[in-house]
C-alpha cells in the first residue's frame, strides 16, 4: 500500500524547515513563513490532498504549495534533507527545552561544544555552563528544570497528535479482510491531554489478516512482535501502537477494559465482587458463564449503572453517579453556539474579520468575539488604543451588513508585570468582550504572580480570564498561582475563567 501523506506529516516538515533555519539565523520572514503554513495546515479542516488550489489557502504562495504536492506524492522534499545534513539532529531537541532559544543552543554549540542531551546535561551538571555570558545561576536552575520536564513530555504524545495518527491507523486496519469493528482505546478514547501509546481492537473473521496487516502498515519504524491476536509497533513518529482482536462476544468487555482508566476498572471490579461476579476483558462471568460482555452499555447495565462516557472514567465518582442517574451530559460540538476569542488579520490571524464571522455563520454560530492582540504583543502585531477603535468600528460597519451573525467588539488584553493593563480604561469600556492574558513573565513566584492577577482582575474590567495556567502541554509548565485567594476575585467581580481547547493548552483542565 501507497503510504497516505496526511496534514500533520506536512505540518511536521514545516515545522522542522522552520526550526531548522532558526537555528541558523536564516531570514526571519522565512521562518515565520513555514511556521504559519504549518500552523494552517495543521488545523486545516479537510485533507490537503482533497485541495484543488493550494496557492489559494492563505499564506501558502507558489513555492510552498509546489512543495506540499512533492510531499502529497511521497517524495523526500530536497529543502529539508539539504538543512539536516547542515545541523547536528540533536541541536534541534535541545530547542524543545524550555529556555533553550536558537540563540541559546547555537551559543552552547559554538562555545561548549553542546550538540545534544547527553552534552547540554554534562555542560549543566559540571558547571561549565556558568562561565558563558549571559548564562547565570537562576537561568541554569530553570534549565535543568527544562530538561527535567522534556524528558518526561518526551514519552508521552499530545492528544491532536495521536489522535490523527491513531484514527489513520484504524481507517487503514479497517481495510483488512473479514474486519468488522475497529476501535480506538486507552487514554485516547478517554481524551486526556497526552497519550503514552495507541492501543486499538479490532473483531472480525479472520485474526491473522488484521495482524498481518497490521505488521504491514506503511508508517512502521519497527515491529516489535506478532502474535495471533495481538501485535506491537514502533510508528515512525515514535509513538508505540498495540492491536488486539476479540471475538464479537467479548468485545465490549475489552473495549471497557482497555480504554481503563485503571482506577476506573479497579472501582468496577469492585462492584461486580460486591455482586458475586468476576468481570475481566473477556467478560462478566459469573462462575464459568459469562453474562455480559458484547457491548460496553450491556456491561454498565447489568451492574444498575448509566453508560459512562470514556472521558469521565477517572474514579472521580462517576460510579456513584451513574447509579444515581446524575452523571453530566458531555459537551457536544453541536452545542457550541459561538466563539468567545478569536483572531483576525488585524494582529496575528489569517483571515479579515468578514470571513470569519461569514464562516462562523456556516458553522452554525449565533456570535463570535473579535479579540485582537493588545500593543505589548509587539510580534502578533499588537493593537493600540487608536487602531483598536478603528476596529470596533469596522466590526460595527460589518454588524450593519451582515444578517444572521453577531460579531462582538473584545480584546485579548495583556496583563501587564505588575497587574497594570496594557490598554487605557476608556477604549475597554467600549468592549463588549475583554479578555485578561498573562504573555510574559511566568517564571514570577506563587506570591508576585497572584497579587498580579488579583490587581488586574480588581478593576471590573475584564470578563474573561484567558488559559489561566498559561501552560503549553510539552513546552511550558502553569505559573504559580494560589487559587485560593483569586477565586473569590473571580467570584464577586463575576469573571469567568476561559476552557481553552486548543490541543496545545487544553487550559484551564478538570485539575483546576
Amino acid at each position: 500500500m501507497e503510504k497516505r501523506v496526511s496534514n500533520s506529516d506536512i505540518a511536521a516538515v514545516f515545522y522542522e524547515i522552520a526550526d531548522i533555519l532558526d537555528l541558523k539565523n536564516d531570514n526571519v520572514f522565512k521562518i515565520r513563513a513555514y511556521r504559519r503554513a504549518a500552523q494552517l495546515i495543521e488545523g486545516f479542516e479537510k485533507p490537503l490532498s482533497e485541495v484543488e488550489d493550494l496557492e489559494a489557502l492563505p499564506g501558502i504562495g507558489k513555492e510552498l504549495a509546489d512543495k506540499i504536492r512533492t510531499l502529497l506524492r511521497g517524495q523526500k522534499l530536497e529543502t529539508l534533507e539539504k538543512l539536516r545534513r547542515e545541523v547536528e539532529p540533536g541541536l534541534l531537541q535541545l530547542m524543545r527545552i524550555r529556555g533553550m532559544g536558537p540563540k541559546r543552543v547555537r551559543t552552547l554549540n559554538e562555545k561548549l561544544g553542546v550538540k545534544d542531551l547527553d552534552s547540554f546535561r554534562r555542560a549543566l551538571d559540571s558547571g561549565e555552563i556558568l562561565e558563558l555570558e549571559g548564562f547565570g545561576e537562576k537561568l541554569v536552575a530553570d534549565l535543568k528544570k527544562g530538561l527535567s520536564e522534556f524528558q518526561e513530555y518526551s514519552k508521552r504524545t499530545r492528544l491532536d497528535v495521536a489522535k490523527a495518527q491513531a484514527e489513520e491507523l484504524a481507517s487503514y486496519l479497517r481495510g483488512a479482510k473479514g474486519v468488522q469493528n475497529v476501535e480506538i482505546a486507552g487514554s485516547l478514547r478517554r481524551r486526556l491531554e497526552t497519550i503514552g501509546d495507541i492501543d486499538i481492537l479490532v473483531t472480525g473473521k479472520d485474526p491473522s489478516a488484521v495482524m498481518a496487516k497490521f505488521v504491514s502498515y506503511p508508517k512502521v519504524r519497527e515491529v516489535l512482535s506478532k502474535g495471533d491476536t495481538k501485535s506491537s509497533i514502533v510508528l515512525e513518529s515514535g509513538i508505540q501502537a498495540d492491536v488486539r482482536f476479540f471475538e464479537e462476544d467479548s468485545f465490549g468487555a475489552g473495549l471497557q477494559y482497555f480504554t481503563g482508566s485503571k482506577s476506573h476498572n479497579i472501582a468496577l471490579r469492585t462492584l461486580a465482587k460486591h455482586q458475586g461476579l468476576k468481570i475481566s476483558e473477556y467478560g462478566v462471568f459469573r462462575g464459568e458463564k459469562r453474562i455480559a460482555g458484547r457491548s460496553e452499555d450491556e456491561i454498565y447495565k447489568l451492574f444498575g449503572l448509566s453508560y459512562i462516557e470514556p472521558e469521565l472514567r477517572e474514579d472521580r465518582g462517576e460510579i456513584q453517579a451513574a447509579k444515581d442517574g446524575k452523571l453530566p451530559k458531555l459537551i457536544d460540538l453541536k452545542d457550541v453556539k459561538g466563539d468567545l476569542q478569536a483572531h483576525s488579520d488585524w494582529t496575528d490571524g489569517r483571515n479579515s474579520i468578514e470571513e470569519m464571522a461569514l464562516r462562523a455563520k456556516e458553522m452554525g454560530y449565533e456570535y463570535l468575539a473579535l479579540t485582537d492582540h493588545s500593543k505589548s504583543q509587539h510580534q502578533a502585531g499588537g493593537l493600540d488604543e487608536k487602531e483598536l477603535k478603528k476596529e470596533f468600528a469596522e466590526i460595527e460597519r460589518l454588524n450593519q451588513k451582515l444578517k444572521g451573525i453577531k460579531i462582538l467588539k473584545g480584546i485579548e488584553l495583556d496583563i501587564l508585570k505588575d497587574g497594570s493593563l496594557d490598554l487605557d480604561e476608556g477604549i475597554l469600556k467600549e468592549a463588549d468582550l475583554v479578555l485578561g492574558s498573562v504573555h510574559a513573565n511566568f517564571n514570577l513566584s506563587k506570591d508576585e504572580q497572584t497579587k498580579r492577577l488579583s490587581k488586574a482582575l480588581k478593576t471590573g474590567l475584564i470578563h474573561i480570564l484567558s488559559h489561566p495556567t498559561c501552560r503549553l502541554i510539552g513546552e511550558r509548565e502553569p505559573i504559580q498561582i494560589e487559587w485560593s485567594e483569586l477565586i473569590p476575585v473571580l467570584r464577586e467581580k463575576r469573571i469567568a475563567v476561559e476552557i481553552n481547547a486548543s490541543p496545545h493548552r487544553l487550559d484551564a483542565n478538570g485539575e483546576l
